[in-house]
């Protein structure tokens, strides 16, 4: 019979598993921001004035 040999990762192995993953996460969310960017959104083309003295004359 074989004993499995469980060894654990060390403390500085963990951690740079995890700046890895911070580091990647990083660097996708910043080339989607870029992506959005170069999107371009449709903007309205007349800009609309809303009349609200019949409103204040009310109150």
């Amino acid at each position: 019979m074989q004993l499995k040999y469980n060894r654990q990762s060390s403390l500085g192995s963990s951690i740079r598993k995890t700046l890895f993953k911070l580091l990647l996460v990083v660097v996708v969310l910043i080339f989607a921001i870029f992506l959005i960017e170069k999107i371009s959104f449709p903007s309205p083309e007349k800009k609309y004035q809303i009349d609200i003295t019949n409103e204040i004359k009310k109150l």
